[in-house]
């Protein structure tokens, strides 16, 4: 069976996936009809983030490549979602839900003292690399606001001690 990645593009001097998401990718490939490689960029680009933290203009440009479609296509998924990173994050990214339902019952006070907490702004992250914090858009649980995400587990009902506790965990790796 030949391969449907361009395997050369791993010697590029560019980040280069593991062995391990290049197979994923091109297993995911052989699932979909030529020339609908377009399917498998999410898919991609979570591998991409998972490896690197985050996803630079070259992983993407990478990405492109491995999918055989235009660089724009890639550019333009990964900025509409706010769940791709474009600039490098924290070990822990804290992600609060600042629409219409999680405002209502206090999001924004709750952005206000995470920011204070933690001595950083929205889109910045702590002197020693542990948390960023972003806003988002909808997470989806628009009954348990306020709320936050943090590597795909959602921490909802916030209170200010509650987001005491929440940093304090993730500070000692009791969560993951």
């Amino acid at each position: 069976m030949k391969a449907h990645i361009d395997w050369s593009l791993r010697h590029s001097e560019k980040k280069e996936l593991s062995r391990a998401s290049l197979a994923k990718i091109d297993e995911l490939i052989t699932q979909v009809p030529e020339g609908k490689h377009k399917t498998v960029l999410m898919s991609a680009l979570h591998l991409a983030q998972i490896e690197f933290g985050w996803i630079s203009i070259e992983t993407m440009d990478y990405i492109a490549g491995l999918l055989k479609i235009q660089p724009i296509e890639v550019y333009e998924f990964a900025t509409f979602y706010t769940m791709f990173h474009l600039d490098p994050v924290g070990k822990y990214v804290f992600e609060v839900c600042r629409t219409g339902p999680c405002m209502l019952v206090g999001s924004d006070d709750i952005i206000s003292y995470i920011e204070e907490k933690l001595n950083i702004k929205v889109g910045e992250t702590t002197q020693d690399g542990m948390f960023t914090l972003k806003t988002a858009e909808c997470l989806g649980a628009c009954g348990y606001g306020p709320m936050l995400q943090c590597r795909h587990k959602n921490h909802e009902f916030l209170t200010k001690q509650k987001v005491d506790e929440l940093i304090e965990a993730y500070r000692s790796s009791k969560v993951e």
